[in-house]
C-alpha cells in the first residue's frame, strides 16, 4: 500500500506544542542526519503512581504508531495520575523514506542487544537514566496481518493484559485469527513467547526493555493494509485499555 510519508518537521512541532500544553518536558537525546530524537516525560502528581513507557516509529513504514501517540497526547490522555515517558519517533529518517530500516538500511528493532546505529545507541543511553517502568508499550504495524494482535512479555505470575486488550479492540475492529504469527504460537490475537527471550541473538526494543527496565511489556501490531485512521484507533484503544488495567491493579 502506497502511503504519504510523514512530515517529520511538522510532526516534531506538533509533539512539542502538545507536550507544552499538557505539561510534558521535551528532551532531545540524540540526532540523526536531519532530525533530533526526542523524549517526552511527565512526572505523576503523587508518589507510588505507575510509570509507563511508550514508543513508536522505530520502523519507518509504520506511521500509525507516532500518529496514535500524538493523538493521545493532543487529547489529554496522559494525565497526572501516572508518570509517562514517550519516545514517539525512534526512526525519523525511515519515516521520511517510508522504509522499515533507517537511512543506513538497518532494522533498528533488531539491534538492541549489540547496538551500533546512532539511533539505537542514543536510545539505550537515554533509557539507562530512566530507571524502571511498570509497563512498556511499543506501537507497531504488520504488513501481513488481517487484524490486530499483540506480543506480551511478562512473568507467569503477572496478570495477563493481552486478553483484555484484545477484547477491547475487538469491539470495533478485527483480530488476527492466525494461530501462528512470525513462527510463534498465537491464541486469539495474543503471542506470549515461551522460553527465555534474552537468549535471542537479535533483540527488538521490547526484549531490551524486559532485560533492563521492566518485567511487563506489550508490543501492539495493527494491520498496515487497513485505513490509517483505523490503525490509529486500534493502537489508541489498546493503549487506553492497558493503562486502565494496570492502574486498577496498582490501586
Amino acid at each position: 500500500m502506497t502511503q504519504t510519508p510523514l512530515n517529520i518537521p511538522k510532526l516534531l512541532k506538533d509533539f512539542r506544542e502538545a507536550a507544552h500544553r499538557h505539561k510534558f518536558n521535551v528532551s532531545p537525546f540524540g540526532e540523526t542526519e536531519n532530525y533530533p530524537l526526542i523524549a517526552l516525560t511527565k512526572k505523576a502528581s503523587f508518589p507510588d503512581s505507575p510509570h509507563l513507557y511508550l514508543s513508536g516509529g522505530i520502523h519507518g513504514d509504520e506511521p500509525a504508531g507516532p500518529l496514535a501517540l500524538l493523538s493521545l497526547l493532543q487529547n489529554g490522555f496522559f494525565g497526572s495520575d501516572a508518570s509517562w515517558t514517550l519516545c514517539p519517533l525512534l526512526n525519523p529518517e525511515g519515516l521520511t523514506l517510508q522504509t522499515r530500516e533507517n537511512a543506513s538500511g538497518v532494522d533498528l528493532n533488531r539491534e538492541y542487544r549489540n547496538p551500533f546505529e546512532k539511533e539505537t545507541v542514543a536510545h539505550r543511553r537515554f533509557l539507562e537514566d530512566c530507571g524502571r517502568f511498570d509497563l512498556t508499550l511499543c506501537f507497531h504495524e504488520d504488513w501481513e496481518s488481517t487484524g490486530f494482535y499483540l506480543y506480551q512479555l511478562a512473568p507467569e505470575n503477572k496478570e495477563a493484559l493481552g486478553p483484555k486488550i484484545i477484547e477491547a479492540v475487538s469491539q470495533t475492529d478485527p483480530i488476527e485469527p492466525s494461530q501462528t504469527i512470525d513462527g510463534l504460537s498465537a491464541q486469539d490475537g495474543v503471542i506470549a513467547p515461551k522460553g527465555n527471550p534474552l537468549e535471542r541473538d537479535l533483540w527488538p526494543e521490547a526484549i531490551y526493555l524486559i532485560s533492563r527496565h521492566t518485567d511487563h511489556s506489550c508490543t501492539f501490531e495493527s494491520p498496515s493494509a487497513f485505513p490509517l485512521n483505523q490503525r490509529i484507533r486500534m493502537l489508541e484503544t489498546a493503549c487506553r485499555t492497558a493503562y486502565r488495567s494496570i492502574k486498577i491493579n496498582m490501586d
